[in-house]
């Protein structure tokens, strides 16, 4: 056996015994798509959003692409974002938006009900949840 093919016996043994990505165990790039959508259906549709739903543009189509191809890779999966636009530099491209608690808590709540609503793995959608928090708290650039 070469050291190359003993390295990528190895290698596939190691990806063999890594936990599924989120990604995987959400069911891939379809169910990521769906998820996003739900989310920005609701955002569009709920009174109880309409403060995250004004800072986006009037058609959230450019929206849905860029949440999508951004979760896939921060799921785990492939790096759509990174292969458009580099760098997702989240807080920086969201700094000219007015983002409080009150935006925050909206952000979050409208993906909770997506990610309910899509029927994700109560134990997953927890995980999903404490990241999420995490994320859209650092993207906060109002109050305290």
């Amino acid at each position: 056996m070469t050291a190359d093919t003993h390295t990528d016996t190895a290698a596939a043994a190691a990806a063999a015994a890594a936990p599924p990505t989120p990604f995987a165990q959400l069911g891939g790039e379809p169910a990521v798509r769906a998820l996003v959508d739900r989310f920005y259906d609701l955002m569009d549709l709920e009174p109880a959003y309409t403060g995250i739903r004004r800072l986006h543009p009037e058609s959230l189509d450019g929206s849905r692409d860029k949440l999508h191809w951004f979760l896939c890779g921060w799921l785990g999966g492939p790096s759509l974002y990174i292969e458009r636009f580099g760098h997702p530099r989240l807080r920086a491209r969201h700094l000219p938006y007015t983002i409080g608690l009150a935006e925050r808590d909206q952000w979050l709540a409208c993906m909770m009900g997506a990610m309910a609503e899509q029927q994700i793995d109560p134990t997953l959608a927890q995980r999903l949840a404490e990241s999420f928090f995490g994320t859209a708290d650092w993207m906060r650039n109002q109050g305290g």
